[in-house]
């Protein structure tokens, strides 16, 4: 009897692929690890202006007081002239939609003669219009009015308290959270540019 042909052996069939696991959670954004800011420095601010201090801590090194939005211009003329803090460095904000207070502002100064910075901080309301320190530092003038210019806050007793990077007639503020990342003025676009769109 003739041998039968050998079939070829049948393909396998190859493995189904496992379903891909979904994604991980994002994860929370880590909580901001201040330790307590011990020394002179911190202890004379809080001798001098009590609960009006919230916090004195230090983050990574760089030193910190969160105070009463009423307290930033006496504590500034009182770290000018007793502590040697005397170059304003930087104003700036962060924006928080969803508190009460939206908005946390920053003072940043320098000490010459202690080679070193100091920041305050303090949270405001949407409505609130913190007192100007043009009166304590004459470099707060052009640094209150970006802080206008992005965030929209307005500072009380500002002596010229205009935009300072976009023009007067463009409508809302760009570090503003809820000012869409693609947003813009698109009418002032069109009328001073001649184009639809600037992006």
């Amino acid at each position: 009897m003739a041998e039968e042909e050998a079939k070829p052996e049948a393909t396998p069939k190859p493995a189904a692929k496992p379903e891909a696991a979904p994604p991980p959670a994002p994860k929370a954004p880590p909580t901001m690890a201040a330790t307590p800011w011990e020394g002179d420095l911190p202890r004379e601010v809080k001798d001098q202006f009590g609960d009006q201090i919230l916090e004195a801590s230090s983050y990574l090194g760089q030193d910190f007081f969160l105070v009463q939005s009423g307290a930033v211009i006496p504590l500034l003329e009182y770290l000018k002239l007793d502590a040697d803090f005397d170059y304003l460095v930087d104003i700036t904000a962060v924006h928080y939609p969803g508190r009460d207070k939206q908005f946390e502002l920053f003072y940043i100064l320098y000490s010459f003669a202690r080679n070193t910075r100091v920041r305050i901080k303090t949270r405001i309301a949407e409505t609130e219009s913190p007192q100007t320190a043009v009166g304590v530092h004459l470099t707060a003038n052009w640094l209150e009015r970006e802080v206008f210019d992005m965030f929209g806050i307005r500072f009380a007793g500002h002596p010229n308290m205009q935009r300072l990077l976009l023009p007067e007639d463009w409508q809302g503020h760009p570090l503003r959270k809820d000012y869409g990342i693609i947003q813009m003025d698109n009418q002032w676009v069109k009328e001073n540019l001649g184009i639809e769109s600037g992006q």
